[in-house]
């Protein structure tokens, strides 16, 4: 009855947030998003340490994907309970090594064209880890029923931002439901619903740490005059995501299955 209840609330939930994506007035690309603060050059490449910064979720992702491959590799290991749950995972390292290549693609030259590909994968690892979340402490058929349709849903909203942007007329809405709400429905089912494993608190961690790369964000220049010039915010949200998505790696590495 309790996950009958919480259910139903989340499709609510859902409902209105997608009819205020729709309904409400589109939010536009502020055409200011690309000058960031630290835009020097150094071995011949521009915006270096934005771009440079990003090998920090090469690390992170390769990390990931070489526990899962050890993980599927050992006949008696203690991270899921059943095997099919690492699938949200692999989506998720995969996007988190992408993310890497997408950034820096970005930063390497920033506009419009360029943000495309440092965007998709974001979403996907989000919509990721929305799936493994549910897998774990709701129900792992349902958590790993919805991934691929989260994923197309995540793919969708960055497609849509940028075909609007091709247009003339810029909508961020979409894409900006499927980075945040997704963020609140793992909050929302984490103080809901048990993990099945130890360290299931790694999750709020995880997410305060990428609250903090948002901020890092939000202060890019003034983080850049704070340091006198060492390091941007900007540099310091791509290294504390990066850490956020290493976080998650170390909870899969400590975790154990609970006893009911």
């Amino acid at each position: 009855m309790k996950i009958h209840h919480h259910l139903w609330l989340f499709t609510g939930a859902t409902i209105l947030v997608a009819a205020a994506a729709i309904i409400l007035p589109p939010v536009a690309q502020p055409a200011e998003y690309h000058l960031f603060a630290d835009q020097r050059n150094f071995l011949g490449i521009p915006n270096f340490s934005d771009v440079v910064s990003n090998l920090a979720f090469l690390v992170s992702g390769s990390a990931g994907l070489l526990f899962l491959r050890r993980v599927r590799q050992t006949p008696e290991q203690f991270t899921f309970a059943d095997r099919k749950e690492s699938l949200p995972y692999w989506v998720l390292f995969f996007s988190v090594t992408a993310v890497a290549f997408g950034s820096m693609y970005y930063h390497w030259q920033p506009d419009i064209d360029h943000l495309l590909w440092d965007r998709l994968p974001i979403v996907i690892a989000i919509a990721a880890l929305l799936s493994a979340t549910l897998a774990d402490r709701v129900n792992i058929a349902a958590g790993l029923a919805v991934l691929p349709l989260l994923v197309m849903l995540a793919i969708l909203s960055v497609l849509y931002w940028y075909w609007t942007e091709l247009q003339g007329a810029g909508n961020l809405n979409f894409y900006l439901v499927m980075q945040f709400y997704p963020i609140l429905l793992i909050i929302w089912i984490s103080l809901c619903f048990p993990s099945r494993y130890s360290h299931g608190y790694a999750v709020f961690q995880v997410i305060v740490l990428y609250a903090g790369a948002k901020l890092f964000e939000i202060l890019d220049s003034q983080i850049f005059t704070w340091t006198s010039g060492w390091i941007s915010g900007h540099s310091l949200k791509h290294l504390t995501a990066a850490f956020a998505a290493y976080w998650i790696v170390r909870m899969l590495r400590k975790r154990r299955r609970l006893e009911s």
